[in-house]
């Protein structure tokens, strides 16, 4: 599978450079269905506005899924000096999104440049700056552009709701390391793509049928409440697997999720996926994911009765300025192969 990596971070590259946070995801789920039909495919939108394709196989279906929404935040108030209070769109952190650049996104079209700063940001003015607690009220965007007044900004078309997006700052090091925002989930989206490729170029028949699912509200929770194919037995989240405290996995490894927040995943899933890597000598690590919620947990919610688990690379830094790396994308590739057959 080593020769579809270089697919997949390419893949990467550019659905990073799409800005998509949840809701904003036009643009990016019409790159994924040029890039399906152009492997060979017939994607199609769902109602919600996610991708679906089915890839090959007969038999015992599975739903495999990755989610291209990401973190982001809209315009909650523009004040009276011509800064802009955002208020968050999944589970961005203030915190780690200080002094990021951003784009800030008209209804008409327009596309303005920013910067999220403390309010009052300069230290040689403001003495509580070391001391001030950093949220989406005290953080604010300071447009590049002339403006003074409520009134100014107005006039740009910008207005309550215009979506904010936040710089990737995407790089690849020369070590492997991959080190951007928003690897969750573009990474294992660009994964799928390679899969998929994989499939169509070899001209592989999965030991079962395969669907990919590519949903976008993943990050407020519902992204595959709807839209799951009537014959599917299994739902596999393809998704950032967890790197910290108490965990086994490094972002050179495939992540098989055990349980999350919503509880244990399927055994005989997380079985089968575990002997999967065993016997392919895929470097894998299990862990219990303490708070986390993916496509599969959302999808049962909802009712679907099926099977299910979670795989995913490795990645430090969850919903900040994420690293992963080439090998760990690699033997997610690789476990998907040897899983799906």
């Amino acid at each position: 599978m080593e020769k579809y990596l270089d697919y997949v971070l390419v893949q990467l590259q550019k659905l990073l450079s799409i800005d998509s946070p949840s809701g904003f995801t036009e643009k990016v789920t019409d790159y994924l269905t040029e890039e399906y039909t152009r492997l060979g495919y017939a994607p199609h939108k769902t109602k919600k506005g996610g991708v679906i394709v089915e890839i090959g196989g007969e038999g015992n279906p599975v739903l495999t899924m990755a989610h291209v929404d990401t973190l982001g935040a809209m315009v909650a108030e523009i004040k009276s000096n011509g800064t802009l209070r955002l208020t968050k769109v999944g589970g961005l952190n203030a915190n780690n999104v200080e002094t990021e650049n951003c784009r800030i996104y008209t209804l008409d079209g327009r596309v303005y440049d920013g910067t999220i700063q403390l309010a009052d940001a300069s230290i040689h003015v403001n003495d509580e700056y070391q001391k001030a607690e950093r949220t989406f009220d005290s953080v604010e965007v300071l447009l590049d552009a002339d403006v003074s007044s409520k009134e100014d900004v107005k006039n740009l078309g910008i207005a309550n709701g215009s979506f904010v997006c936040v710089e990737p700052r995407t790089r690849i090091t020369d070590s492997g390391y991959i080190k951007s925002r928003f690897l969750d989930d573009k990474l294992s989206t660009a994964i799928l793509l390679g899969y998929a490729k994989y499939v169509k170029e070899e001209g592989i028949t999965p030991a079962r049928k395969v669907y990919q699912h590519i949903t976008v509200f993943e990050e407020i929770g519902h992204g595959a409440c709807a839209s799951v194919p009537t014959d599917i037995e299994e739902l596999l989240s393809v998704d950032m697997g967890c790197v910290g405290n108490g965990l086994e996995c490094t972002e050179k490894q495939v992540s098989i999720c055990v349980k999350d927040s919503h509880g244990p995943y399927h055994y005989a899933v997380v079985k089968a996926l575990i002997e999967a890597a065993q016997k392919n000598n895929i470097n894998y690590a299990a862990d219990v994911y303490p708070y986390y919620g993916s496509d599969a947990d959302a999808a049962l919610d909802a009712g679907v009765d099926a099977r299910h688990g979670l795989i995913g690379p490795g990645v430090y830094a969850s919903h900040g300025y994420e690293r992963s790396h080439k090998e760990g994308a690699l033997n997610t590739l690789k476990l998907l192969k040897a899983y799906l057959g």
